[in-house]
Order: structure tokens, then sequence, then C-alpha cells
């Protein structure tokens, strides 16, 4: 199934907020995890979302329309990034939970993760939260080309264990495109909308 993604938003603030009611879902992790790399290559183009070398560098959430399957994936600004100031953390959380309490159409969280580290505290924390509030998550191990075939499975079972009842993790290279029709699969199947 071809599919168009395309940017349709950009909010900064929490009274920006105003969500489309179609099937959502929130893309989280931590500063320079691969985000932007990653849509890009579910999009196939090195343009749509802007990516940097610089941790912290979306500082916005963003709203990328699918089609035609007709969900969203909601870019959320990376969390954990220790060289911005107090307040730009307080404000991108405040963006995020308010992002997280409006969306009435979030369907699930992909967790990115940085295949080449054992689970950190911050996506520990976030996973947790996750649960807590009953949220379906999708673990995403990213820059797997950069890992070995064992270390890639260790993480996939240890975010297993650690989560519990989840879809097996995907491991995804947006460099070399390993995992790209495993997570559009996984994607869809998030949303209800696997191609017949």
């Amino acid at each position: 199934m071809n599919r168009v993604v395309r940017l349709t938003s950009t909010i900064y603030t929490p009274d920006q907020l105003s969500l489309p009611d179609a099937p959502q879902i929130a893309l989280a992790g931590r500063s320079n995890v691969g985000k932007s790399s990653l849509i890009n290559a579910l999009a196939g183009t090195k343009k749509l979302a802007k990516v940097s070398g610089t941790p912290g560098k979306t500082r916005s959430i963003n709203l990328y329309h699918v089609s035609p399957a007709g969900y969203y994936l909601v870019d959320l600004p990376g969390y954990g990034y220790a060289r911005c100031s107090k307040q730009e953390r307080q404000s991108w959380a405040s963006l995020i939970d308010a992002y997280i309490s409006k969306a009435t159409s979030l369907c699930a969280v992909a967790m990115l993760i940085d295949c080449r580290h054992s689970p950190q505290l911050l996506d520990l924390e976030l996973g947790s939260y996750l649960r807590q509030i009953g949220m379906p998550i999708l673990v995403v191990l990213t820059k797997a080309d950069q890992c070995k075939q064992a270390e890639r499975a260790k993480r996939q079972r240890e975010w297993t264990e650690i989560l519990g009842e989840i879809q097996r993790p995907v491991p995804f290279s947006a460099r070399t495109g390993q995992g790209r029709e495993e997570l559009w699969q996984a994607l869809d199947s998030a949303v209800g909308s696997v191609p017949g």
C-alpha cells in the first residue's frame, strides 16, 4: 500500500491545540533518538521533517497526515536534553501533557528507543506512565543498523519484559530502511486500518 505523509500543522503552545477527530499515534522519545529521521524514512523523503544533529531541535508538536489510511502521526518534542533551560523543558512538558489530555483520538504511543542503549530512566518513566493510563505502546528500536543482531534481540526482550503485553518491538533504521514495512504494518494495526 502506497502511503503519502504530509505535515498538516505545527503547535507551539497548549492554547494552539486544535486536534483532528481522526485517529492519532504519538511519536515519543529522547532528544536525538531519530524521530524526524523516522518520519522522513516512512514518507520516503529527506525533506519532510527537519533533521538535526543537535538534540532538542523539535520544540513543537507536529501533526503528519497519513493517506489514504486517514490517521495522523504526532511528533512530540524530544525529552531528556540537558542543555536547554528548565523553563524550556517545563514548557515542552506542559505542551505534551496538554496534548495527551486533549487527544481523544490517540490510539497508541510509539516509544522510540535508541537500540544501542539499555533502558534509560526517562524511557522507563514514560513507559510506566503510559501503562498507568492504559495507553497502548509500540516500541520502535531506532538506529538498528548500528546494533548487532544479538543486541537488537536483547533490547526486544528487555522492553517486552519491562512493558509486559506489548507488540514485539520493531527494529528500525532510517538510514537503511530496515523495519520500514514492519513499522507501517504496526502503525496501521494500532489504528485498525490494516490494508486489506
